[in-house]
This record gives structure tokens, C-alpha cells and sequence, in this order.
């Protein structure tokens, strides 16, 4: 448990943005403090693959013709306009770039990929196979796939929601080939010198002398999938180094042997030493790469992994990109807090994932973990995040995460509700949903390369059920959802507009008031309150983690108060639900009983 008992003794921090001051004494990073309106991301995550799949066999290692897969096609104007009425901002599509798979698309001139370095029947898309292409697996007219991407993005435009999409630098596909790269752009590997382990000029690493093993024990697509090419068997002599730093020809089944590592310089078997004059001619491929999907309308690239990649080429391709598009954002994976400040200040990243702070920390919360804590939220603005908490991405699920609803998580998706108030409210930065989360999707069963693990699978051909009843056969109406999953999504809906429509959540100031209540009858450490305000307004965040009702007079700090200029008499309205609350005496606080697993957005 992590509680900074030094505050009681200076006083209640006061952050704004990210930056923060003592109360009485005020020092404020004016820099840090300034908004602008409509900064605020909420972004929905989908994989086109499963979105529009409304196939429900659900075979285990299914083909594409038994199971089905979505289109870019049907991510139609009703549907945006959906996504666009929950409240979001941006659409992270993931997987739409041209990935490793067992389906065969010869006949469209594109060159089978041998199964036994690929994981799942559709394949991973973070396999990446051609980076100037799109996933055929996602277009109606195979031919015109990225015509169909292209359409697309404008649509997403068109209904008022930005485009965010992948970018993997880190690592590409054993059987990486671009068949339809622009001319002159010379292919990862065109060039490289295979006698040498490693060259600054070389874009994979190698094993010289050594042939690729594929891993014992893999069987590609399971006991029925059959391919001349399932042989135990794939040619790379030398062989490459995968994606995740191993350095052998031999990688494990537990490895990404299905992917081998980019080189952006470092020589990682001799002591990490870096190579970056002249610039390694792998940066400027990943530049054209990023500059091609820039020119066809993305808004934003959400990176892979950003911390196998030095730190030094993101704080040069960035700017890079950003001169020639000025709005152009950056999303970075990232789970090293300590180098959090890193990557956004030199590397220039936008934003980065939170995930070993808050999402880790509202997890053990939301499954009533003995040791869950809300002292554990202060520790990631107050601690992890000191400084940049407008720069982190706050989440409770996404394709790499178990789902709430699954067993492995919580079991029941109505425990994620003060989780996702906290992740929503908790400062200017972004929050995330991901298809399906907001229905209730429990991710059940096994699907094939994926177990029965809790979370969706991203390797295999698969229809998403409780999402299906919300698509309800292309009509994306939730014609097919219980009055429960009505109820929950009604909730996403209604969090997340109040976020996209408020100036305190949006653009506001940050003021917790856990210290100024630890002493009140009720508080214990499975709430968590705030207030975030502008000039404007203001609101009371009041989130209960606890099984059981909760009933607290919430105080204000005399700071606050005068800050705000309040006494006497003040009314409360939660803007979630509409309910009023008022109080005879404002310096006396306001009495509120929270159900189980709730939270109030009290505006006052």
C-alpha cells in the first residue's frame, strides 16, 4: 500500500493537468496548467475482423469460411454513428494492415504464408507481412482492399470520429515481402549484409552460419488444418533474430518466433551500444512507412511495443512527422513508469498506456483483492505520473487484457462501474473501451492458437457473442441484447458523453480529496474522491469499490471552499443519474450513500 503521508503535513496537492502545488503556498507550472477545449480522446477500439463478423459457429481453429470474419464494409455510416453517439472521439482499428495468415490468397497474386510460423488460423496482426498493404481477410473485393480501407477512413470522417491505427516497429513477420511498395522503397532486409550479426546498416540481426528451428510442439491450425507447407519445416538461413530480443536460431514456443526483430542500431549482444550516426537506414523506411498511412487521412498511430524500440528514433521520427502533419498523434505501449517522463518528453510521444499504475491498481479493486487499496490511485498521479498524468491512456480493457465480464477478471461487468468513472475522470488524458466491453462480452471458450483465457482472441477467425446481439445482424441497432446489456451500455454511454460534453472532466483541474476525508465516519480505502473544475464548473468524483453501500459526509478543504468562494447552502446533481443532493452547510460537507460498486459525478 502506498499512502504520502507528507501531504498531511504541507497540505492537500493541487494538481492542474498533471502539475501540482501545495495549497497554501502555490508554485504552479503555468505550462502544465494550460488546456484547450476538446482535448480529450475517448477512443473505441475495434478489430475489423470481429466487428462486423456476424457468423456464430465459433468452431475451434475455424476457417475463415466457417467462422466468418468482418469487413471494412461493414463498418457502415450507422454504425460510426453509433460509436459516434456513446460519446467517442477516435476509433483505434486494429489489425487492418496485411498480416501473416494460414488463409491462402494466392490466387490474388499475394504469396501463401507458410503455417508453421504463424500463430492462429487468421494470424496475428502484429505479424506484419506487407506495411504497405491491408489485411485481405478485410475486404469484400480482395483486389480493392485498400480502396476499401481508404473509404473507410473517410467514412469514420465524415461521421465526426478520428482514425487511429497500428504501427509496429518493433518486429515484422518471418515471411515480411511488400508486393505492392511504392517505387524506389527498397524492402526491410533488400540490402543487408547476412555474414554480419549485427551492422548499424542491416535491418534485421542474424545468426550467421545457423538455420531457423521452428519451435517443437507447434501445430500450426490444429489436427485438421492441412497445408503442403505444414511440415514442422521454414527456410531462413541465416537465421533472424525474434521479435521479442531473442538472439538464436532456436526460439521457444513461447517466444514471438513468428517475428523477427527490426534493427534501429543497437547492438544488444555487445553491451546494448548504440549506432545511431549516421542514421541506420531502417528509420527512414519507417518514416516512409508512417508517412504513406499519414497521407491517406490518420489521425493517430497507436505504436506497438515502443519501448523495444530506442528511444532515440521515436524522438526523431516523431517531430519528422508532425512537420509535415501538424495534428498528428502519437499513442504509445509502454509499461515502465520509470521511463515514462523519457518517452514523452524526448521521445515525443503524446500519450502512453497506464497500465502497471491505474489499470493494474482499479484490477485488484474491481475483484475485491485483499490487498486493493485507492491509496493505490494517488500513488500513480502523485507518484508514477507526477507531472504528465494529461499524457497517460487509461483503460480497463483492450485486445492485450482479460475481459471484465470473463471469469479471470471480475466475473460480472457491473464491478467495472467505479473503475470507469475513475479511468474516464481521473484527469484530461485519454480513456479506452474496447468493442464488446461495453455489452458485457465475457470472451469464452476456446478459439483455437487462444485458450480459454478470459480475453478475445486477435490469432483466430471467431465471432464475438454478446457484441453480435448488439450488432444484430448488420443493423447495429442492440436489437438482440438483454435488458441488462441495455442497462450497462446505456451506462458507457452515458459516462462517457458526460466526459465528452463537460468542461471540468474535459479540460479541468484536479483536486483529491482523499486526506481531506480519511478522518470522516465511513471513509475507508475502497473509495476513491476528487474534484475536478474549472471557472465554470465543478465536480465531485465519488467512486465505491466496496461490495456494500457506502455512506460518507464529504468535505471540502477550507482552501477549496475559498478557492470557490462557497458556504451556506449548496445543491448537488449527479449527472449520471439526475439524482439532487443538498446540504444545509456547505462547510459541513454533504452526506451521500453510494450503492455497491457505484460512483457519482456530483456537478455543483
Amino acid at each position: 500500500m502506498f499512502k504520502k503521508r507528507i501531504m498531511a503535513v504541507f497540505g492537500m496537492l493541487l494538481v492542474a493537468s498533471g502539475a501540482f502545488s501545495q495549497v497554501k503556498h502555490p508554485v504552479k507550472n503555468k505550462k502544465m496548467e494550460q488546456t484547450s477545449a476538446d482535448t480529450k480522446l475517448i477512443i473505441y477500439q475495434l478489430l475489423p475482423r470481429l466487428f462486423g463478423n456476424t457468423k456464430t459457429l465459433n468452431k475451434p481453429n475455424g476457417s475463415i469460411d466457417e467462422n466468418g470474419a468482418g469487413k471494412f464494409n461493414d463498418i457502415t455510416d450507422k454504425a460510426l454513428q453509433e460509436i459516434k453517439n456513446m460519446g467517442f472521439t477516435h476509433v483505434w482499428f486494429t489489425g487492418v494492415i496485411e498480416h501473416a495468415t494460414m488463409t491462402d490468397y494466392s490466387a490474388f497474386g499475394i504469396k501463401a504464408d507458410d503455417p508453421d510460423i504463424v500463430k492462429g488460423r487468421a494470424g496475428s496482426p502484429y505479424a506484419i507481412k506487407d506495411y504497405y498493404d491491408t489485411d485481405p481477410d478485410l475486404a469484400v473485393d480482395v483486389k480493392n482492399r485498400m480502396g476499401e480501407y481508404e473509404a473507410l477512413i473517410k467514412r469514420t470522417h465524415a461521421n465526426g470520429l478520428k482514425v487511429i491505427m497500428d504501427c509496429i516497429p518493433n518486429h515484422v513477420a518471418r515471411t515480411y515481402a511488400s508486393d505492392v511498395k511504392p517505387a524506389g522503397v527498397h524492402d526491410f532486409g533488400q540490402d543487408d549484409d547476412k555474414t554480419k550479426a549485427f551492422d548499424p546498416k542491416n535491418d534485421f540481426y542474424y545468426t550467421p552460419g545457423q538455420a531457423f528451428v521452428v519451435p517443437q510442439g507447434y501445430n500450426p491450425g490444429g489436427n485438421e488444418f492441412t497445408s503442403p507447407l505444414k511440415d514442422g519445416k521454414f527456410d531462413e538461413n541465416p537465421a533472424k533474430a525474434t521479435g521479442n530480443d531473442v538472439f538464436s536460431a532456436t526460439p521457444s514456443i513461447n517466444d514471438w518466433f513468428e517475428t523477427m526483430k527490426l534493427n534501429y542500431g543497437v547492438d544488444y549482444q555487445n553491451g546494448h551500444s548504440l549506432h545511431f550516426d549516421p542514421i541506420p537506414p531502417l528509420w527512414n523506411k519507417m518514416f516512409d512507412i508512417l508517412h504513406f498511412w499519414s497521407m491517406k487521412g490518420v489521425d493517430a498511430f497507436r505504436c506497438d511495443m515502443v519501448e523495444m524500440v530506442p528511444i532515440e528514433f521515436w524522438g526523431w521520427v516523431i517531430p519528422k512527422l508532425k512537420a509535415e502533419h501538424p495534428g498528428l498523434i502519437f499513442i504509445g505501449e509502454a509499461y515502465n513508469s520509470g521511463l515514462y517522463s523519457k518517452y514523452i518528453f524526448t521521445g515525443k510521444f503524446d500519450y502512453l498506456y497506464d497500465k502497471v499504475g491505474l489499470y493494474d491498481a482499479i484490477k485488484r479493486l474491481t475483484r475485491n483483492e485483499g490487498n486493493a487499496t485507492t491509496w493505490d490511485i494517488n500513488r500513480v498521479w502523485n507518484h508514477d505520473c507526477q507531472g504528465i498524468d494529461q499524457h497517460m491512456l487509461r483503460f480497463m480493457e483492450n485486445h492485450d487484457e482479460q475481459r471484465i465480464a470473463s471469469n479471470d477478471f471480475a466475473g460480472n461487468p457491473w464491478l467495472a462501474v467505479p473503475g470507469m468513472i475513475v479511468s474516464a475522470t481521473l484527469s484530461t488524458g485519454p480513456v479506452m473501451v474496447y468493442s464488446g466491453q461495453e455489452v458485457g462480452e465475457p470472451a469464452k471458450g476456446t478459439e483455437g492458437f487462444s485458450g480459454e483465457d478470459g480475453r478475445t482472441t486477435i490469432f483466430d477467425y471467431w465471432g464475438v457473442p454478446e457484441h453480435q446481439k448488439w450488432v444484430n445482424n448488420g443493423q447495429f441497432d442492440g436489437g438482440q441484447l438483454s435488458a441488462d446489456q441495455k442497462s450497462l451500455r446505456n451506462f458507457y454511454s452515458g459516462l462517457l458523453n458526460t466526459v465528452h460534453n463537460s468542461e471540468a472532466l474535459k479540460t479541468g483541474k484536479f483536486y483529491e480529496l482523499m486526506i481531506a476525508n480519511e478522518h470522516q465516519n465511513g471513509f475507508n480505502q475502497r473509495l476513491y474522491i476528487f474534484v475536478r473544475y474549472t471557472d465554470n464548473q465543478r465536480i465531485l468524483v465519488i467512486t465505491n469499490f466496496n461490495r456494500n453501500d457506502s455512506n460518507i459526509q464529504v468535505k471540502l478543504p477550507d482552501d477549496l471552499l475559498k478557492q470557490f468562494n462557497l458556504s451556506g447552502k449548496k445543491e448537488f446533481t449527479d449527472l449520471l443519474s439526475g439524482k439532487k443532493y443538498n446540504t444545509d452547510d456547505i462547510a459541513a460537507g454533504v452526506n451521500i450513500t453510494l450503492p455497491p460498486t457505484s460512483g457519482m459525478l456530483l456537478e455543483f
